[in-house]
């Protein structure tokens, strides 16, 4: 703690010791102490799976209800053909050769790299600058897609994407604490029942273990949630 903020310090005696339902719990987030800036609302579900196991990983994409207050820049890499589509959708650069030798170059000022498969040929050798930091085109979160300019469009307006680290968790923005209270929870409950819905076979006994919530600068409360 010594490396902590005082409002954080303070806001930790406030944590509650028990795990609280969900509409609690949103109220004790956004009841911390206030920030100047409109802090993300996090969200860390650890889940009861094998993360060595390939059978057991889980990685995907997901549109929230109420979205999360924050676009994202999107870029598309994409035949001559489909560049009008894709800058229409909301892409800030679009392209195929050019735009593969810029990211190969160090460039890398954007969220989200969206590939149609036809590029993937160009856009694989990108792995060992993107794969580091996540922004690798892969069918598996949705962005290697024959319908770039869609994609686009859903990824720009805060459509996001998950994958569990090696220890079991996902984490993932659910909103802002200047979202409803309502919206909020319609978000959380709303990517839970994806996370049931993709449980893995092998999986075995609890799955959804343990969730918390925290603000970008406060402590965590834990969700209570039914044992799944």
């Amino acid at each position: 703690m010594r490396f902590r903020s005082k409002r954080y310090k303070a806001d930790f005696g406030k944590q509650p010791q028990e795990a609280q339902e969900l509409p609690q719990a949103i109220k004790t987030v956004k009841g911390y102490s206030k920030t100047k800036f409109d802090q993300s609302v996090d969200m860390v579900c650890h889940l009861g799976i094998d993360a060595n196991q390939a059978d057991q990983m889980l990685r995907g994409s997901f549109s929230f209800p109420k979205g999360i207050g924050k676009q994202k820049k999107v870029i598309a890499f994409v035949q001559e053909g489909d560049i009008p589509a894709c800058t229409e959708a909301g892409a800030a650069e679009a392209g195929a050769d050019e735009l593969v030798d810029r990211v190969a170059g160090g460039w890398m000022d954007f969220d989200v790299a969206i590939a149609h498969p036809s590029m993937m040929g160009k856009v694989g050798k990108l792995g060992r600058v993107l794969g580091p930091t996540g922004k690798m085109p892969s069918p598996k979160s949705g962005t290697v897609t024959p319908n770039v300019a869609q994609a686009v469009k859903e990824f720009a307006a805060g459509k996001v994407e998950f994958r569990n680290d090696k220890g079991g968790n996902v984490h993932v923005v659910v909103g802002r604490m200047s979202f409803a209270d309502d919206d909020l929870k319609e978000n959380i409950e709303a990517f839970i029942d994806h996370l049931k819905r993709l449980k893995p076979a092998a999986a075995k006994g609890t799955y959804i273990k343990r969730v918390c919530l925290s603000g970008t600068m406060t402590p965590s409360v834990t969700v209570a949630v039914s044992a799944q």
